[in-house]
């Protein structure tokens, strides 16, 4: 056993390459450990337990699916698998819904092609919390796999716990003002679990649906299915050909969105969350708390303290939003990277659900993407947001974060460093609350540096400065 690779859970799930660390028997062990947790913790009531398994597009992701429901069923629990890709926000509706004790999902959301991935959803219908995957971690290993032959699966539930989504999600969205605005709108779906399906709740009226990337490519069209500027061209070309006022986006498991505006340019977090968080409060007449991640925009806080509601900021990773969502009356938690869960719901992301919300805060305003974002900026400030990613392994990306923690820079790009912030990487505040921050993924050998500043040409200085000390120190 020893000899075996270690399992690491990351920001959202365990992750890894297909037929390198993702293989089958390592598939396994983790299933058995998860078995394990649940075993651990099953009522004495409940001599056998639901547990809710399903998938995404990618490649095998129906076979591992399988291998998984083998395990569970072998471990004494009753299982209800999916006979098709569903989006994660789906699934995580389901487990709540059928009150399982917890599900799988077995994909690996935005990462590249070749990763697969092993997501649990806690019975509240959201991530699970750290202190969970931590536990099924610590188990990994301590009981020999088991495995049988699956001769029952209780599946028959899932097509009327996906109905209750559906009237969930219409009782949420006011689609009657949406499919009769004599409106185009772009759906793209990145040939991810997504599909057709928010196109599904738009049709009907006058509004004009049109999807693309809907069908299913393991390799996702030669790009990432992460819903950002640089994986967006055919979104852009095809909101600009068609004259649509907006285009959306859904992420290789549909849990985060991405937006584009009527000019095909790309709308970031940045830009999204705050116009939904006005949309809420404004049109809707919402109350409750706002949660940022470590590296959401500067504005979420700002239109926070103008209407006096409590803000949060947490480590990046949408579990430690849901985890608020639990304890908290919270009205909206993002992340930067397309993650958002609002008041109403289950405390998971949702880019089905947000997709349409966002597509209501336009149609509703009756102004193009492009007029919103240049209210927003009026009334609480110009921020300007930027990402960039280089490859660097884990170990020496924490290896710099550690440094830079010790050691910090008194300037970046000529800009004096008014804070300094370690909540989760390192976040260096100038004195117009423009900021950078350094941070390694979690998920994959990636290191991130963001950063928001009053103008484009200063975010791209920040960068670009960041991107120059990082490589200087790989």
């Amino acid at each position: 056993m020893n000899s075996q690779p270690p399992i690491r859970f990351g920001t959202d799930g365990w992750r890894a390459v297909i037929a390198e660390e993702f293989t089958f028997a390592n598939l396994e062990r983790v299933a058995q450990a998860f078995a394990d947790h649940l075993a651990a913790n099953r009522s004495e009531s409940s001599a056998s337990q639901l547990v809710i398994v399903g998938y995404d597009c990618r490649f095998l992701s129906e076979r591992f699916a399988q291998r998984v429901a083998e395990v569970l069923v072998a471990n004494g629990n009753r299982i209800a698998i999916f006979d098709g890709p569903q989006p994660t926000p789906v699934i995580s509706w389901v487990v709540k819904d059928l009150g399982a004790a917890g599900g799988v999902v077995i994909t690996a959301s935005h990462n590249p092609a070749e990763f697969n991935g092993f997501k649990i959803k806690a019975p509240w219908g959201g991530s699970a919390a750290p202190e969970t995957t931590s536990a099924v971690e610590r188990l990994v290993d301590k009981t020999p796999p088991r495995r049988v032959g699956i001769h029952t699966n209780e599946n028959e539930m899932l097509a009327t716990a996906i109905g209750t989504y559906r009237n969930q999600v219409s009782s949420y969205i006011d689609l009657d003002r949406l499919r009769h605005s004599r409106q185009k709108v772009v759906v793209d779906s990145m040939h991810g679990s997504g599909g057709r399906w928010i196109e599904s709740f738009l049709s009907g009226g006058e509004l004009q649906v049109e999807t693309i990337r809907a069908t299913r490519d393991p390799l996702f069209g030669g790009v990432n299915p992460e819903p950002i500027d640089r994986n967006l061209g055919a979104l852009k070309q095809r909101v600009v050909e068609g004259n649509a006022l907006v285009g959306v986006a859904t992420d290789g498991d549909a849990d985060r969105v991405g937006a584009v505006n009527e000019r095909g340019m790309t709308m970031t977090m940045h830009d999204v969350v705050p116009l939904i968080l006005l949309h809420l409060v404004r049109v809707r007449g919402m109350k409750g708390s706002v949660v940022g991640t470590f590296s959401q925009s500067v504005l979420l806080r700002r239109i926070a303290s103008a209407y006096h509601l409590p803000f949060y900021e947490t480590p990046i990773g949408f579990k430690y939003v849901a985890d608020l969502m639990l304890k908290e009356d919270v009205l909206i938690g993002a992340e930067e990277s397309g993650g958002i869960g609002v008041k109403g719901h289950i405390p998971e992301r949702d880019g089905i659900l947000n997709s349409l919300l966002f597509l209501e805060t336009i149609v509703i305003a009756e102004k193009t993407p492009s007029e919103m974002l240049s209210d927003l900026h009026r009334e609480f400030g110009e921020f300007y947001f930027g990402r960039g990613d280089l490859h660097v392994e884990v170990e020496q990306g924490q290896r710099l974060i550690a440094r830079l923690n010790v050691d910090p820079p008194s300037d970046i790009a000529g800009y004096p460093i008014a804070t300094v912030k370690p909540l989760d990487g390192i976040k260096l505040t100038l004195e117009d609350e423009s900021w950078l921050l350094f941070r390694q993924s979690g998920t994959e050998p990636v290191f991130r540096i963001y950063a928001e500043a009053t103008s484009p040409e200063k975010t791209q200085a920040l960068l670009s400065t960041a991107e120059e000390l990082v490589r200087s120190a790989a």
